[in-house]
């Protein structure tokens, strides 16, 4: 996302990317008043004597919404924005929806200014390296998987396996090679020349691959690594245990999903961890945290106790030099934390 400028209790920004609208979803929720350039239907030019004509005229105004609630999809490239009108040249009180998608500017505001978690969370979107994307594609002999690497999650978006009698024929190797071929093609279809691509999975057919990626003209920056393991369980080796760190190393979702892990590993082994918000908040307030990795919305909880408590313990890490990673669920680690409460605490000594 681009800063326009940081106002009193808010801030202008425009919109550059999917993972800027994941941002805004946690951000614009009750409580905060959004505005920006919309369409409203004038009564006055419609001939329908009660309610609004679907006749009458569209202005395009600036509107200012109490806002009520979100909707948004994660990988979808809208965020729809409901509330009340505080502000427009008519029918304030009433309802309207934003529609926020790429390219657009918006105003985000709130009484008494953000709370520090969504300052960091607005500055954590504008550094290029969180919004750096990557395909990522998994192949084996027989099936190659197709994976978007956001900021905020991974992205199924296709899977194409071998079908017909290969074996049989006689000629296995040609309905690979015409196989590869044919995903080759649909692959250079999904992502742009500027989208870096990650081949990986066992064995040796991620080679043949990439070769038949190069023969056909793509000019995609490759990086092939091997796995030990095929399927969607590939995808979370690589970016779980550092596999592509010279070409993702600062990426986002990376550094979380490597946290995540770490702390997996440590509560195996009874080690220096910490999670349930009793635990992490003891090991907060005596600066025994190195790294925090919380469920964004927990930080902002419709529960204002629980929202206290968690930005209590996120100020107290910050005073301690500690690191807070403000997570998603929307990929196999996000969902391991959300077993485990929402967050887990990597401690400088065990408590």
């Amino acid at each position: 996302m681009k800063l326009i400028k940081w106002l009193d209790e808010g801030v202008r920004l425009r919109i550059q990317s999917e993972d800027d609208l994941w941002i805004l979803s946690k951000i614009c929720r009750s409580g905060s008043m959004v505005g920006m350039l919309s369409h409203r239907r004038d009564s006055t030019t419609g001939t329908k004597e009660e309610g609004r004509a679907k006749s009458a005229e569209r202005k395009p105004m600036w509107i200012l919404l109490d806002v009520i609630e979100n909707y948004f999809q994660s990988f979808t490239d809208n965020l729809r924005i409901h509330g009340t009108i505080k502000e427009a040249k008519i029918d304030i009180g009433s309802h309207h929806t934003h529609v926020i998608s790429l390219g657009d500017q918006v105003e985000i505001s709130r009484s008494g200014g953000f709370q520090k978690s969504d300052i960091s969370l607005i500055k954590e979107g504008m550094k290029e390296h969180s919004r750096t994307k990557a395909g990522l594609l998994v192949v084996e002999n027989d099936e190659v998987m197709i994976f978007q690497v956001s900021s905020h999650g991974i992205r199924d978006l296709s899977q194409f396996s071998m079908r017909g009698g290969g074996k049989r024929l006689g000629d296995s190797s040609k309905i690979r090679k015409d196989f590869f071929e044919g995903v080759a093609g649909e692959v250079m279809m999904v992502f742009s020349e500027e989208m870096p691509l990650i081949l990986c999975g066992p064995g040796l057919a991620r080679e043949q691959f990439e070769r038949n990626l190069i023969a056909i003209g793509a000019k995609n920056q490759i990086t092939n690594v091997a796995t030990s393991i095929g399927g969607r369980s590939a995808a979370n080796e690589v970016l779980s245990e550092g596999l592509v760190d010279d070409f993702l190393g600062q990426h986002k979702l990376v550094k979380e999903i490597k946290f995540i892990e770490m702390g997996l590993k440590e509560i195996a082994k009874n080690g220096n961890i910490a999670y349930g918000v009793k635990e992490i908040s003891d090991a907060a307030h005596e600066g025994a945290i190195e790294t925090l990795v919380v469920d964004a919305n927990l930080l902002r909880s419709d529960d204002k106790e629980e929202g206290k408590i968690w930005e209590e313990i996120v100020e107290e890490v910050n005073k301690s030099g500690g690191e807070v990673v403000q997570g998603s669920v929307d990929h196999d680690s996000g969902k391991q934390l959300l077993g485990l409460g929402g967050a887990l605490a990597l401690l400088r000594w065990k408590n």
